[in-house]
């Protein structure tokens, strides 16, 4: 018998299933997935996914190849033997689009930008301890008001500096081994700033799979302080949150002015997270190492109160914590700057469009190579949601690899100045704002339980 005979018979012995076959595994207990063509049972593997099973949840019954790549190194494919069904893809076929983000992806990896993270992660940390001392040590030796105010500015600047560190290592290996990164991660989170990287994993997973989807992301579901779209008028349900969100009379009064409350709330918008972070730790739901993220937690609320009951007075006090909470809201207006003006759409992700929806869902910020420190990382945000995993000190070098790429497919590459992005972010939230007033929509009477428990 001929190799080409051997090929074929083999090819004829594989099991194939279809397109709609696939589909209707999409359910916990029932989660199939196909990536290059093969297809893997992950029902069981969910719940021990490193990534939270939400993520295969979104996903399942669906051809995952572009998000597999874009979520896991090169080194993942071995674990996906025992994971095989024995069944293939019927019909199995690329579109021009994701073949040329694959060839892409694969070239990154052989220039090995996926593994040379530099220096970048330890320089920032050296200089996070020291702002934190200066800052401490401005409370603690400083009998002046101003210099205390100041300290608490610092403060706030250190916590967005440590977002960026915790941002990082969720998306990839920072230190030198695996614990390393999760003390990193802890103390930089939970220590530092009181929020559980926990908490931020499994809301930012969510954010990356179904990006600026309506009732799936859960970083454009701010309901009753924002939205941006008029589709939320019609009381959708968070697939996320697993709740309805009503637009009540209370939520259409406080969505009218969103256009002028936005930069005030997100001086505050901290208290959100700390809300949000202890609420899963409290939860029922399976939070890996969920006690070391309440001993980082605690460690937190006993530095950061201890520290401010080192003023002189309330009213210094009162100034530390306004002047920390608004100097890191600077980093929460920067989050929604990448998406509130961009394109949305309800329903669940798709994966069989993964590059367009990055794309069509996202937003650059153009600044020079000098204020990277700024951004985090945030202004090259088309490149990071196709390349989640690649170091930031990366990002400008493929960015213009990325725009080649997007024009060769006529996708936008949509990248503005910061000024700008805010104007885009403000206008929109204009527009939802003005549909919000026409009162001849009627709503719900208000329900003060919607107000008292806001996600997002």
């Amino acid at each position: 018998m001929t190799e080409a005979e051997t090929e074929a018979l083999g090819m004829e012995r594989k099991t194939y299933i279809s397109l709609e076959e696939l589909k209707q595994h999409n359910k916990r207990g029932d989660a199939w997935i196909a990536i290059e063509g093969k297809i893997y049972d992950v029902s069981k593997w969910a719940n021990h996914h490193p990534g939270g099973e939400l993520p295969l949840l979104n996903l399942a019954g669906q051809d995952v190849t572009d998000a597999f790549l874009a979520f896991h190194p090169v080194t993942a494919r071995k674990h996906l033997s025992a994971f095989f069904t024995g069944h293939f893809l019927r019909d199995y076929a690329v579109s021009d689009v994701s073949r040329d983000y694959r060839k892409l992806s694969s070239e990154l990896t052989k220039m090995g930008l996926f593994d040379r993270k530099g220096h970048g992660a330890f320089i920032l940390l050296c200089f996070i301890v020291v702002l934190f001392c200066v800052s401490v040590c401005g409370v603690l030796f400083s009998r002046s008001s101003f210099v205390h105010v100041a300290s608490g500015g610092l403060m706030g600047f250190v916590w967005i500096q440590s977002g960026w560190i915790g941002h990082d290592s969720g998306h990839y290996q920072i230190m030198m081994n695996r614990g390393f990164n999760r003390f990193i991660q802890i103390l930089s989170g939970n220590c530092l700033a009181g929020i559980s990287i926990g908490w931020w994993k499994w809301n930012h997973n969510a954010h990356h799979i179904a990006c600026n989807s309506l009732d799936f992301d859960p970083d454009l579901q701010h309901l009753p302080f924002f939205v941006v779209s008029s589709r939320f008028f019609a009381s959708i349900t968070s697939c996320f949150y697993e709740r309805k969100m009503s637009f009540d009379s209370f939520a259409r009064f406080l969505v009218s002015y969103q256009h002028w409350t936005f930069y005030p709330v997100m001086c505050f918008a901290r208290l959100n997270l700390f809300a949000q972070s202890f609420m899963l730790l409290f939860s029922k739901r399976k939070v890996p190492h969920r006690w070391e993220e309440l001993l980082g937690m605690l460690v937190f609320w006993v530095w950061y109160p201890l520290l401010v009951s080192c003023l002189p007075s309330w009213g210094e006090r009162i100034l530390f914590v306004l002047a920390s909470f608004s100097v890191t809201g600077i980093q929460h207006v920067q989050f929604c700057l990448n998406h509130f003006s961009s394109s949305v759409y309800v329903g669940p992700p798709t994966a069989s469009d993964w590059f367009e929806k990055q794309t069509y869902g996202t937003l650059d910020v153009k600044c020079s190579s000098w204020m990277d420190w700024f951004h985090g990382g945030l202004q090259f945000q088309v490149e990071h949601h196709l390349f989640p995993r690649l170091p930031r000190c990366h990002l400008r070098k493929v960015s213009p690899l990325v725009k080649d790429l997007c024009k060769k497919h006529n996708l936008p590459y949509n990248c503005v100045s910061f000024w700008k992005a805010n104007l885009l972010t403000i206008q929109t939230l204009r527009n939802a704002a003005l549909q919000a007033r026409d009162l001849s929509n009627p709503v719900p009477k208000n329900l003060v339980w919607e107000a008292v428990n806001t996600h997002g």
